[in-house]
């Protein structure tokens, strides 16, 4: 039976941050706060065992080409911190790991305690999945009516026809691989936990392997990231390529569990997906993918709305400090003052007005908060009146010209946050130093543990624009795709589980949103937006998946500034390199050149598309040479600021870099760190 542990017990839900660091003097490092309020209430001792749940309810992994890794996030807002970075070298990213625990509840849904190896037999049960080369081709989504209609897609690879010829030939499928035991498959070298299949009917994919940690808690290991085209075929599409398999997979996590009285239990399954890595780790976006499916939860009322008064530290600082990191990422962030009037979401002083919840105030919070797009506003000139608000990003409906959805919209229930915020209705918790001391999962109450975990694998998540989108697609704000819109009991983040024959889902030569939905009849097909099965999620992303992730850098308008931008806080625009970061904290260069060297930005994607001399490169080009080149971008990372007086204090005493740019044409790269250049 599992020990009803409560270490961490005196933090209280609307206490908790997570995160361990301190304000600076000239920038804000408190990072994301509690823990989304469940009503989860921890079980009396002795409390018998009536569930058992999978967390987190849905886990990311992340693709790398080393043998090194590091653990997913698991508490919100504390993001990983692999010793060494997160590159293993210059050319290698390492792979992001998610780890899956489980939690027992008595008959009253109370939390009970983590179930080990040490309390019961545990075999855990993973069936993961590429389908993408099966699956149809992304135009746009299809759920957003008649404000950016929805377009159809034809199949992929549809030169083969039947179910047989496509399900040999384009669905990479190893099946069910299971694994027990505690500290099983150490090394990762076991066959019999590997996972994967072929594709073309001649070519090995791996798709990741299984281990357990020494409490035997399961580990999902992602693949390599690799792309590649039996047939040589070219590059033609963002988001559809025929000919072309990756690695990228995702599918069900199940687990039997045999008690130390010898009851057998299936506890509620949760979800795998293995996508592409996050280049600035420690910067969340604006909105996640946390944030949209809370947003359906809350409207389909499977959670309660948040009580008001809301927490400013919980359901508002989040976004405004978001929007304070945007400017290591993007220069649409970095100059935002001079576009749009609104003060500096990185300065103490102007938090401190911020959290200011008085009367007196309001007419301040209110011309905050009208600098934020109207995530309701479909009027027919939404599309001018709302562009030139926060945050600065592209939308679901881009290639709809005057369509309100050209633009990101916040998820209702986050954007209701920031209007409980403009009217004064939240309590100032923003100060709490013993919150502060949350290093890890077992630093929570009991009762936080579970949801904490899903919150912390997703909370790094974008959340939109979902064109595709970075990591997963639309398809998670529909209530269609989750357990709880069939059986009530179940809990609000797991995906619905599909028990089909095949992996294929044929449902016609179009996906349209009435296929989407409905399915086809004709065929016996049910509907794609419902029931998961392995491969599911990630076939409706990007094939091969480095097209569309180095494609949509930013959209250059007909206006020269500002410059929109797609999804900077995981695949960022404008960085500062670490050249230029070396050079600001000389201490030999003058204070006027440092500041120079600060204030400055380049290109993130710099020297790919048309790599060195070849003047000519085209868009084609680029992309196509990411296929190979993705692993020696660099990634956006914290360092510490110069210091000073007079024009230095104007750098934050920390600061983001990009570090570990690969070498993209491997001829020689001066960095100061190497001293004075050779005669």
């Amino acid at each position: 039976m599992p020990k009803a542990s409560n270490r961490g017990s005196g933090l209280k839900r609307r206490d908790f941050l997570a995160g361990a660091s301190a304000l600076t003097l000239t920038f804000p490092l408190v990072p994301k706060s509690a823990v989304a309020a469940t009503g989860r209430e921890t079980a009396p001792a002795g409390a018998a065992v009536a569930r058992l749940g999978i967390y987190p309810a849905i886990g990311i992994c992340r693709v790398g080409g080393s043998a090194k890794w590091f653990l997913a996030p698991e508490v919100p807002g504390l993001p990983p911190q692999p010793e060494g970075g997160f590159k293993d070298g210059e050319q290698a990213i390492k792979k992001q790991v998610q780890r899956f625990r489980i939690y027992a509840f008595d008959d009253q849904d109370r939390v009970i305690g983590e179930v080990t190896a040490a309390d019961a037999k545990i075999e855990w049960r993973v069936h993961v999945a590429n389908t993408k080369a099966a699956w149809y081709g992304f135009n746009n989504p299809l759920d957003n009516g008649a404000l950016a209609p929805g377009l159809p897609g034809q199949r992929r690879n549809q030169y083969f026809v039947t179910d047989e010829e496509r399900l040999k030939m384009l669905a990479i499928d190893g099946g069910e691989t299971r694994i027990h035991g505690a500290g099983t498959n150490p090394n990762g070298d076991d066959p019999r936990y590997a996972m994967g299949g072929r594709f073309w009917d001649q070519i090995d994919v791996g798709l990741g392997h299984l281990r357990t940690d020494d409490a035997g808690r399961l580990l999902v290991f992602p693949p390599d990231g690799k792309s590649a085209s039996p047939t040589n075929a070219p590059i033609t599409s963002f988001a559809d390529n025929n000919g072309w398999h990756d690695d990228w997979c995702d599918g069900p996590v199940e687990a039997a569990v045999t008690l130390g009285d010898g009851t057998v239990r299936i506890a509620d399954h949760a979800w795998v997906a293995s996508v592409g890595p996050n280049f600035a780790p420690e910067i969340p976006p604006i909105s996640t993918l946390y944030d949209v499916i809370a947003d359906l939860n809350v409207a389909e009322g499977w959670t309660a709305a948040p009580s008001v008064p809301i927490s400013f530290r919980r359901d508002i600082y989040p976004t405004f400090r978001r929007l304070a990191l945007m400017e290591w990422v993007a220069a649409e962030g970095n100059l935002r003052q001079g576009w749009l009037n609104v003060g500096d979401f990185a300065d103490p002083a102007y938090i401190a007005r911020l959290r200011d919840p008085s009367p007196a105030n309001r007419a301040f919070r209110q011309s905050v908060f009208e600098k934020f797009r109207d995530p309701e506003n479909s009027a027919p000139d939404a599309y001018k009146t709302e562009r030139l608000k926060m945050p600065y990003m592209l939308g679901d409906g881009v290639n709809y010209d005057g369509s309100p959805l050209q633009w990101f919209r916040f998820p209702k229930l986050q954007y209701r946050h920031l209007q409980l915020w403009a009217d004064g209705s939240f309590t100032d918790d923003y100060q709490d130093p013993v919150a502060d001391a949350v290093t890890g999962v077992d630093d929570l109450d009991l009762a936080l543990r579970p949801d904490a975990l899903t919150e912390a694998a997703l909370e790094p998540c974008s959340g939109g624009a979902f064109h595709p989108g970075v990591e997963l697609t639309y398809y998670l704000r529909l209530k269609e795709m989750y357990a709880r819109n069939r059986d009530r009991a179940a809990e609000p983040f797991r995906i619905a589980l599909a028990k089909r024959p095949s992996l294929l889902q044929d449902i016609g030569f179009l996906l349209t949103p009435e296929t989407a939905f409905n399915g086809n009849p004709d065929l016996g097909t049910p509907p794609p937006i419902g029931p998961q099965g392995p491969g599911d999620l990630t076939r409706w992303m990007g094939l091969p998946w480095q097209c569309d992730a180095f494609s949509c850098q930013q959209v250059l308008m007909q206006s020269d500034f500002p410059t929109a931008v797609w999804w900077p806080a995981l695949l960022p625009i404008d960085v500062l390199p670490e050249a230029y970061y070396e050079n600001m904290m000389r201490s030999d260069l003058s204070d006027d050149e440092r500041l120079k060297f600060f204030e400055s930005r380049v290109a993130w994607s710099r020297g790919v598309a048309g790599i060195g001399y070849h003047a000519n490169a085209s868009y084609w080009d680029g992309i196509t040479n990411m296929i190979a080149l993705w692993e020696r971008m660099g990634f956006v990372v914290r360092r510490p600021g110069p210091g000073g007086d007079g024009k230095l204090a104007a750098i934050p005493g920390e600061v983001f870099v990009e570090v570990g740019r690969g070498n993209m044409e491997g001829r020689f790269q001066w960095k100061p760190s190497m001293g004075d250049l050779p005669n």
